[in-house]
Protein backbone atom coordinates (compact mmCIF):
# COMPACT_ATOMS: atom_id res chain seq x y z
CA UNK A 1 0.00 0.00 0.00
CA UNK A 2 2.67 2.19 0.80
CA UNK A 3 4.58 1.52 -2.25
CA UNK A 4 1.33 2.23 -4.11
CA UNK A 5 1.17 5.72 -2.52
CA UNK A 6 4.54 6.60 -3.01
CA UNK A 7 4.56 5.66 -6.62
CA UNK A 8 1.26 7.70 -7.23
CA UNK A 9 2.57 10.78 -5.86
CA UNK A 10 5.69 10.44 -7.78
CA UNK A 11 3.96 10.27 -11.08
CA UNK A 12 1.64 13.33 -9.98
CA UNK A 13 5.43 15.31 -10.54
CA UNK A 14 5.39 14.85 -14.43
CA UNK A 15 2.05 16.01 -14.76
CA UNK A 16 2.30 18.67 -12.46
CA UNK A 17 5.41 20.34 -14.15
CA UNK A 18 3.53 19.98 -17.58
CA UNK A 19 0.67 21.57 -16.43
CA UNK A 20 2.52 24.27 -14.65
CA UNK A 21 4.93 25.14 -17.64
CA UNK A 22 2.15 25.14 -20.34
CA UNK A 23 -0.07 26.97 -17.77
CA UNK A 24 3.14 29.75 -17.99
CA UNK A 25 3.57 30.16 -21.85
CA UNK A 26 -0.20 29.82 -22.24
CA UNK A 27 -0.52 32.90 -20.10
CA UNK A 28 2.66 35.12 -21.10
CA UNK A 29 2.05 34.75 -25.46
CA UNK A 30 -1.63 36.20 -24.81
CA UNK A 31 -2.23 39.38 -26.19
CA UNK A 32 -2.48 42.54 -23.69
CA UNK A 33 -0.70 44.03 -21.10
CA UNK A 34 -1.44 42.27 -17.38
CA UNK A 35 -0.10 45.63 -15.41
CA UNK A 36 -2.44 47.70 -17.56
CA UNK A 37 -5.55 45.20 -17.20
CA UNK A 38 -4.56 45.48 -13.21
CA UNK A 39 -4.31 49.17 -13.01
CA UNK A 40 -7.64 49.43 -14.74
CA UNK A 41 -6.57 52.41 -17.59
CA UNK A 42 -4.62 53.92 -19.52
CA UNK A 43 -4.59 57.14 -18.04
CA UNK A 44 -1.74 55.61 -15.58
CA UNK A 45 1.83 57.04 -16.15
CA UNK A 46 5.25 54.92 -17.91
CA UNK A 47 6.89 55.38 -15.01
CA UNK A 48 4.00 53.81 -12.82
CA UNK A 49 3.79 50.91 -14.94
CA UNK A 50 7.08 50.33 -15.29
CA UNK A 51 7.90 50.19 -11.51
CA UNK A 52 4.73 47.88 -11.58
CA UNK A 53 5.80 45.53 -13.68
CA UNK A 54 9.51 45.66 -12.36
CA UNK A 55 8.07 45.07 -8.61
CA UNK A 56 5.56 42.16 -10.10
CA UNK A 57 9.10 40.15 -11.82
CA UNK A 58 7.58 40.69 -15.13
CA UNK A 59 10.37 42.90 -16.87
CA UNK A 60 12.84 39.71 -16.06
CA UNK A 61 13.41 36.97 -18.95
CA UNK A 62 10.69 34.39 -19.19
CA UNK A 63 13.93 31.56 -18.17
CA UNK A 64 14.15 33.46 -15.26
CA UNK A 65 10.27 33.79 -14.11
CA UNK A 66 9.48 30.18 -15.06
CA UNK A 67 12.79 29.11 -12.40
CA UNK A 68 11.44 32.10 -9.87
CA UNK A 69 8.14 30.35 -10.13
CA UNK A 70 9.17 26.68 -10.11
CA UNK A 71 10.77 27.43 -6.42
CA UNK A 72 7.70 28.97 -5.38
CA UNK A 73 5.52 25.86 -6.68
CA UNK A 74 8.06 23.30 -4.57
CA UNK A 75 8.32 25.85 -1.63
CA UNK A 76 3.93 25.75 -1.51
CA UNK A 77 4.67 29.65 -2.64
CA UNK A 78 1.90 29.87 -5.20
CA UNK A 79 2.94 34.26 -5.03
CA UNK A 80 1.36 37.24 -4.67
CA UNK A 81 -2.18 38.24 -6.22
CA UNK A 82 -1.44 41.36 -8.51
CA UNK A 83 -4.75 42.91 -7.59
CA UNK A 84 -5.20 42.44 -4.62
CA UNK A 85 -1.52 42.46 -2.82
CA UNK A 86 -2.44 39.37 -1.21
CA UNK A 87 -0.76 35.80 -0.66
CA UNK A 88 -2.84 33.62 -3.31
CA UNK A 89 -2.92 30.56 -0.95
CA UNK A 90 -4.61 32.63 1.39
CA UNK A 91 -6.89 33.81 -1.06
CA UNK A 92 -7.47 30.10 -2.05
CA UNK A 93 -7.80 28.78 1.48
CA UNK A 94 -10.87 31.39 2.48
CA UNK A 95 -12.95 30.11 -0.65
CA UNK A 96 -11.97 26.85 -1.15
CA UNK A 97 -14.37 26.02 1.76
CA UNK A 98 -17.50 27.40 -0.27
CA UNK A 99 -16.81 25.52 -3.47
CA UNK A 100 -16.29 22.11 -1.36
CA UNK A 101 -19.42 22.74 0.48
CA UNK A 102 -21.30 23.24 -2.80
CA UNK A 103 -19.45 20.30 -4.81
CA UNK A 104 -20.32 17.68 -1.77
CA UNK A 105 -23.74 18.56 -1.76
CA UNK A 106 -24.15 18.90 -5.24
CA UNK A 107 -22.38 15.16 -5.22
CA UNK A 108 -24.74 13.90 -2.81
CA UNK A 109 -27.75 15.05 -5.17
CA UNK A 110 -25.94 13.70 -8.41
CA UNK A 111 -25.38 9.93 -6.43
CA UNK A 112 -28.90 9.62 -4.82
CA UNK A 113 -30.83 10.75 -8.02
CA UNK A 114 -28.31 8.90 -10.43
CA UNK A 115 -28.22 5.73 -8.63
CA UNK A 116 -32.39 5.65 -7.72
CA UNK A 117 -32.42 6.30 -11.47
CA UNK A 118 -30.25 3.44 -12.44
CA UNK A 119 -31.53 0.83 -10.35
CA UNK A 120 -35.58 1.47 -11.05
CA UNK A 121 -34.39 1.28 -14.77
CA UNK A 122 -31.91 -2.07 -14.37
CA UNK A 123 -34.66 -3.38 -12.32
CA UNK A 124 -37.49 -2.90 -15.25
CA UNK A 125 -35.44 -3.33 -18.02
CA UNK A 126 -36.80 -2.65 -21.52
CA UNK A 127 -40.16 -0.99 -19.88
CA UNK A 128 -41.43 1.90 -19.93
CA UNK A 129 -39.80 2.76 -16.97
CA UNK A 130 -36.54 1.49 -18.42
CA UNK A 131 -36.98 3.87 -21.61
CA UNK A 132 -38.38 7.43 -19.65
CA UNK A 133 -34.99 6.96 -17.23
CA UNK A 134 -32.61 6.46 -20.19
CA UNK A 135 -34.20 9.28 -22.08
CA UNK A 136 -34.55 11.37 -19.01
CA UNK A 137 -30.63 10.51 -18.03
CA UNK A 138 -29.79 11.60 -21.58
CA UNK A 139 -31.48 14.55 -21.44
CA UNK A 140 -30.51 15.55 -18.01
CA UNK A 141 -26.44 15.12 -19.00
CA UNK A 142 -26.82 17.27 -22.04
CA UNK A 143 -28.69 19.90 -20.25
CA UNK A 144 -26.70 23.33 -20.29
CA UNK A 145 -25.39 23.92 -16.53
CA UNK A 146 -25.88 28.07 -16.74
CA UNK A 147 -29.33 27.72 -18.77
CA UNK A 148 -30.87 25.26 -16.08
CA UNK A 149 -29.18 27.06 -13.18
CA UNK A 150 -31.25 30.24 -14.59
CA UNK A 151 -34.30 28.40 -15.20
CA UNK A 152 -33.98 27.16 -11.68
CA UNK A 153 -33.11 30.96 -10.25
CA UNK A 154 -36.37 32.26 -12.44
CA UNK A 155 -38.71 29.83 -11.15
CA UNK A 156 -38.10 29.37 -7.61
CA UNK A 157 -36.60 32.92 -6.71
CA UNK A 158 -37.79 35.19 -8.77
CA UNK A 159 -41.58 33.67 -9.43
CA UNK A 160 -42.59 31.42 -6.21
CA UNK A 161 -40.03 33.27 -3.72
CA UNK A 162 -39.22 30.27 -1.95
CA UNK A 163 -35.07 30.40 -2.38
CA UNK A 164 -32.74 33.18 -2.61
CA UNK A 165 -31.53 33.77 -5.70
CA UNK A 166 -27.75 33.58 -4.83
CA UNK A 167 -24.97 34.11 -2.56
CA UNK A 168 -24.02 32.13 1.08
CA UNK A 169 -26.27 33.83 3.60
CA UNK A 170 -28.21 37.31 2.77
CA UNK A 171 -26.21 40.20 3.65
CA UNK A 172 -26.81 41.00 7.56
CA UNK A 173 -26.40 37.42 8.35
CA UNK A 174 -23.20 37.32 6.52
CA UNK A 175 -22.03 40.43 8.47
CA UNK A 176 -22.63 38.95 11.50
CA UNK A 177 -21.80 35.33 11.30
CA UNK A 178 -18.32 34.09 12.39
CA UNK A 179 -17.34 31.27 10.23
CA UNK A 180 -15.19 28.56 12.14
CA UNK A 181 -13.97 26.11 9.03
CA UNK A 182 -15.53 28.22 6.55
CA UNK A 183 -18.40 25.53 5.56
CA UNK A 184 -21.66 27.39 6.81
CA UNK A 185 -23.90 24.79 7.11
CA UNK A 186 -21.14 22.92 9.34
CA UNK A 187 -20.00 26.38 11.25
CA UNK A 188 -23.88 26.83 12.05
CA UNK A 189 -24.75 23.60 13.10
CA UNK A 190 -21.39 23.83 15.91
CA UNK A 191 -22.29 26.83 16.80
CA UNK A 192 -26.09 25.66 17.02
CA UNK A 193 -26.75 29.25 15.51
CA UNK A 194 -30.22 27.12 13.75
CA UNK A 195 -31.45 30.62 11.80
CA UNK A 196 -28.11 30.89 10.28
CA UNK A 197 -28.11 26.84 9.32
CA UNK A 198 -31.55 27.18 7.76
CA UNK A 199 -30.60 30.33 5.71
CA UNK A 200 -27.66 28.29 5.04
CA UNK A 201 -28.96 25.55 3.57
CA UNK A 202 -31.58 27.32 1.68
CA UNK A 203 -28.51 29.59 -0.29
CA UNK A 204 -27.41 26.06 -1.01
CA UNK A 205 -30.17 23.95 -2.68
CA UNK A 206 -30.26 25.75 -5.63
CA UNK A 207 -26.90 25.56 -6.79
CA UNK A 208 -26.30 21.95 -5.12
CA UNK A 209 -28.90 20.58 -7.96
CA UNK A 210 -27.79 22.62 -10.49
CA UNK A 211 -24.84 20.43 -10.44
CA UNK A 212 -26.38 17.38 -8.86
CA UNK A 213 -29.18 16.92 -11.64
CA UNK A 214 -27.32 17.61 -14.28
CA UNK A 215 -24.14 15.21 -13.27
CA UNK A 216 -27.12 12.60 -12.46
CA UNK A 217 -27.47 11.61 -15.87
CA UNK A 218 -24.29 9.95 -16.38
CA UNK A 219 -24.61 8.26 -13.05
CA UNK A 220 -27.52 7.33 -13.93
CA UNK A 221 -26.49 5.93 -17.35
CA UNK A 222 -23.71 3.93 -15.95
CA UNK A 223 -25.79 2.69 -12.55
CA UNK A 224 -28.30 0.73 -15.03
CA UNK A 225 -25.52 -0.68 -17.21
CA UNK A 226 -23.54 -2.10 -14.48
CA UNK A 227 -26.60 -3.07 -12.38
CA UNK A 228 -27.76 -5.12 -15.16
CA UNK A 229 -24.38 -6.44 -15.73
CA UNK A 230 -24.48 -7.99 -12.52
CA UNK A 231 -28.36 -8.84 -12.38
CA UNK A 232 -27.18 -11.07 -15.21
CA UNK A 233 -24.52 -13.07 -13.43
CA UNK A 234 -24.54 -16.72 -12.35
CA UNK A 235 -24.09 -15.94 -8.23
CA UNK A 236 -27.50 -13.65 -8.73
CA UNK A 237 -29.07 -16.61 -10.33
CA UNK A 238 -27.77 -18.79 -8.21
CA UNK A 239 -29.10 -16.83 -4.84
CA UNK A 240 -32.76 -16.28 -6.75
CA UNK A 241 -32.46 -20.27 -7.08
CA UNK A 242 -32.27 -20.60 -3.25
CA UNK A 243 -34.97 -18.27 -2.69
CA UNK A 244 -33.23 -15.25 -1.67
CA UNK A 245 -36.00 -12.02 -2.37
CA UNK A 246 -35.46 -9.87 -4.87
CA UNK A 247 -34.50 -6.50 -2.76
CA UNK A 248 -31.71 -8.71 -0.68
CA UNK A 249 -30.41 -9.55 -4.42
CA UNK A 250 -30.25 -5.65 -5.32
CA UNK A 251 -29.15 -4.56 -1.96
CA UNK A 252 -26.99 -7.02 -0.71
CA UNK A 253 -25.29 -8.56 -3.90
CA UNK A 254 -25.48 -6.92 -7.09
CA UNK A 255 -25.22 -2.74 -5.89
CA UNK A 256 -21.90 -4.02 -3.86
CA UNK A 257 -20.31 -5.59 -7.16
CA UNK A 258 -21.92 -2.44 -9.08
CA UNK A 259 -20.38 0.17 -7.12
CA UNK A 260 -16.56 -0.04 -8.31
CA UNK A 261 -16.95 2.06 -11.61
CA UNK A 262 -19.37 3.81 -10.56
CA UNK A 263 -17.48 5.12 -7.99
CA UNK A 264 -14.56 5.36 -9.71
CA UNK A 265 -16.64 7.85 -12.30
CA UNK A 266 -18.11 9.68 -9.14
CA UNK A 267 -14.88 10.35 -7.36
CA UNK A 268 -13.49 11.53 -10.63
CA UNK A 269 -16.44 13.90 -11.43
CA UNK A 270 -16.60 15.09 -7.82
CA UNK A 271 -13.21 16.41 -8.44
CA UNK A 272 -13.89 17.67 -11.72
CA UNK A 273 -17.28 19.43 -9.87
CA UNK A 274 -14.82 21.40 -7.97
CA UNK A 275 -12.56 22.57 -11.47
CA UNK A 276 -16.11 22.97 -13.23
CA UNK A 277 -18.08 24.96 -10.87
CA UNK A 278 -16.96 28.31 -12.09
CA UNK A 279 -20.27 28.52 -14.23
CA UNK A 280 -22.42 27.46 -11.12
CA UNK A 281 -20.54 29.63 -8.78
CA UNK A 282 -21.34 32.40 -11.34
CA UNK A 283 -24.79 32.50 -11.90
CA UNK A 284 -25.39 32.18 -8.27
CA UNK A 285 -22.43 34.36 -6.69
CA UNK A 286 -21.06 31.86 -4.82
CA UNK A 287 -17.73 33.13 -3.49
CA UNK A 288 -15.90 30.11 -4.66
CA UNK A 289 -12.39 28.71 -6.50
CA UNK A 290 -14.12 28.91 -9.25
CA UNK A 291 -15.24 32.48 -9.60
CA UNK A 292 -12.20 33.75 -7.97
CA UNK A 293 -10.58 31.81 -10.87
CA UNK A 294 -12.65 33.79 -13.49
CA UNK A 295 -12.07 36.91 -12.01
CA UNK A 296 -8.48 36.28 -12.19
CA UNK A 297 -8.71 35.60 -15.77
CA UNK A 298 -10.73 38.99 -16.51
CA UNK A 299 -7.82 40.99 -14.66
CA UNK A 300 -4.82 38.36 -16.07
CA UNK A 301 -3.73 37.61 -12.60
CA UNK A 302 -0.76 35.97 -13.33
CA UNK A 303 0.08 34.36 -10.04
CA UNK A 304 -3.49 33.92 -9.36
CA UNK A 305 -4.61 31.78 -12.68
CA UNK A 306 -1.30 29.97 -12.17
CA UNK A 307 -1.97 29.15 -8.12
CA UNK A 308 -5.47 28.61 -8.97
CA UNK A 309 -5.16 26.15 -11.65
CA UNK A 310 -2.06 23.74 -9.91
CA UNK A 311 -4.29 23.59 -6.90
CA UNK A 312 -6.94 22.62 -8.97
CA UNK A 313 -4.64 20.03 -10.29
CA UNK A 314 -3.50 19.05 -6.93
CA UNK A 315 -6.98 18.41 -5.48
CA UNK A 316 -7.90 16.58 -8.08
CA UNK A 317 -4.84 13.83 -8.51
CA UNK A 318 -5.51 13.80 -4.43
CA UNK A 319 -8.89 12.66 -5.00
CA UNK A 320 -8.29 10.13 -7.73
CA UNK A 321 -5.96 8.47 -5.42
CA UNK A 322 -8.18 8.66 -2.57
CA UNK A 323 -10.93 6.72 -4.78
CA UNK A 324 -8.33 4.05 -5.67
CA UNK A 325 -8.06 3.16 -2.62
CA UNK A 326 -11.12 3.08 -2.00
CA UNK A 327 -11.27 -0.30 -3.98
CA UNK A 328 -10.18 -2.98 -1.49
CA UNK A 329 -12.89 -1.57 0.30
CA UNK A 330 -15.80 -2.14 -1.68
CA UNK A 331 -14.78 -5.30 -3.02
CA UNK A 332 -11.69 -7.16 -0.70
CA UNK A 333 -10.66 -9.46 -4.40
CA UNK A 334 -9.12 -5.71 -5.37
CA UNK A 335 -5.43 -5.79 -4.13
CA UNK A 336 -3.19 -2.65 -4.04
Amino acid sequence: MGRYIAARIALMVPVLLILVTVMFVVLRIMPGDPVLAVLGGRNVSPEVIEEYRRRLGLDRPLAVQYVEYLGQIVRGDFGVSMRSGRPVVRELMERFPATLELAVAGMGVAFVVGLAGGMLAATRADRAADHAMRLANVGLFAMPIFWFGLMLQMIFAVELRWLPVGGRLDPVSQALFEPITGFYVLDAALRRDWSTLGLAVRHLVLPAITLGVVLSGLVGRLSRTRLLEVLGADYIRTARAKGVGERRVLWAHALRNALIPIVTVVGMQFALLVAGAVLTETVYSWPGVGRYLLTSIEYRDFPAIQGTVVFIALFVSLVNLLVDLTYPLIDPRVRL
